[in-house]
């Protein structure tokens, strides 16, 4: 199994080092930043299965930025590890995307068994995504609709995986080239166009589900 990737958020360089060095120890590896600023090009770059983040940041609330990334489509699971204590504040936490907070000054056992917990959580997830009556099975590869096999290729396959994990966001030409396409050497635009056509005619024939919707001029919505 590939090593999970950690990214750390927290402007306390004392706080950052013992984190670092606790997850590495324990067999991840680990992104370290004190504060927001290139947050967005480290999750489009880099593999990253959970975050641990502070919410008393320079320039921004922790929690207040992470409703801003769960709002662009960012999904990564999220640990609130802040000196914000009181009950109120937790239930903020969790309102704004969070799915687990520890409290400062933490445990560094309780703190390595909830990284584990939340990871074991989203993994098993993880294998299985599903959106209105699209399941993806990641463990076979397959999508099925209402528990129909649909035959796709691995284009096809790579294209409406990236629809289904972004729903309700648009999704330029040029974003689904970098995502889906990738090194290939055939990533002009109309190709987005005519991938796409033949996508809607594998799982949606007759047009009756309308998944797939194109916003002219700038790209298509999963919805």
């Amino acid at each position: 199994m590939n090593k999970r990737t950690i990214l750390i958020v927290d402007d306390e360089e004392d706080i950052l080092d013992l984190l670092d060095y606790t997850l590495v120890s324990e067999g991840y590896d680990v992104i370290t930043c004190v504060n927001t600023s290139n947050i967005r090009d480290i999750l489009d770059e880099e593999d990253i299965s959970l975050i641990l983040m502070d919410r008393n940041l320079p320039g921004v609330e922790g929690s207040m930025f992470v409703e801003s990334i769960r709002s662009e489509g960012y999904n990564q699971p999220v640990i609130y590890v802040s000196a914000k204590n009181l009950s109120d504040d937790i239930v903020e936490g969790f309102e704004r995307g969070g799915d687990d907070y520890i409290t400062k000054p933490f445990n560094i056992n309780e703190l390595k068994a909830r990284v584990k917990a939340l990871l074991r959580r989203t993994q098993k997830s993880e294998n299985i995504l599903k959106y209105r009556d699209i399941t993806y099975n990641a463990a076979n590869k397959t999508f099925t609709i209402d528990a129909q096999s649909v035959k796709l290729t691995t284009l096809e396959r790579d294209l409406l995986l990236e629809f289904i994990k972004n729903p309700n966001i648009l999704l330029s030409r040029e974003a689904l080239l970098e995502r889906v396409w990738k090194d290939s050497f055939n990533k002009q635009l109309k190709t987005v166009n005519v991938a796409i056509k033949r996508l809607k005619e594998h799982i949606d024939p007759d047009g009756s589900k309308n998944y797939i919707q194109a916003v002219r001029g700038e790209g298509y919505i999963f919805c």
